[in-house]
C-alpha cells in the first residue's frame, strides 16, 4: 500500500501519497450527482459503494446504511481501511452528494465511472482536495 521506512529496525509502511515534490495523507474527492437513479434503494446503493471501493481497490471493512422517511433519502458510509466513502441523497430533488477519502496509494478517480454507470446521472461534479498537506 506504501513505501516501507525503517524505524528503529523495523519496517513501517508509509500511507501517504506524493505528487512530486508534495507528500499528502489522502485524496478526498467531493463529488454530487444530479438527476441520478437509485436514490432511494438501500440494496442498490450499497452494491454501488461495494463496487466503488473495489475497482480503486480498497479493502471494504463494513457498509452501513439509513433510509428517511417521508422522502426516503439514504445516507451511509462505506468504511475502508484506507479511509471512507459515503453518501447522502435527495431524491426529492434527484440529488445525492458523495465523499472518497483515500489515503496510500489508492485512486479514487476510479470510482467516478462506477458512479456514472450505476447511478447514470445527468450532471455530475468532483472537487479534489488533497488532505494533510505534510
Amino acid at each position: 500500500m506504501g513505501k516501507k521506512k525503517t524505524l528503529g529496525g523495523m519496517e513501517k509502511k508509509e500511507f501517504c501519497g506524493r505528487l512530486e515534490n508534495i507528500k499528502y495523507a489522502g485524496i478526498h474527492l467531493i463529488i454530487e450527482i444530479w438527476g441520478g437513479c437509485h436514490l432511494t434503494s438501500l440494496s442498490k446503493i450499497k452494491k454501488i459503494l461495494a463496487k466503488a471501493a473495489k475497482v480503486c481497490q480498497a479493502t471494504l471493512l463494513k457498509i452501513d446504511l439509513h433510509k428517511f422517511s417521508p422522502n426516503g433519502g439514504v445516507s451511509g458510509i462505506a468504511i475502508i481501511q484506507e479511509s471512507h466513502i459515503s453518501i447522502h441523497t435527495w431524491p426529492e430533488y434527484k440529488y445525492a452528494a458523495l465523499d472518497i477519502f483515500v489515503c496510500g496509494t489508492i485512486n479514487p478517480y476510479k470510482a467516478i465511472d462506477v458512479i456514472k454507470k450505476e447511478f447514470k446521472p445527468k450532471k455530475l461534479q468532483v472537487v479534489e482536495v488533497k488532505r494533510g498537506v505534510l
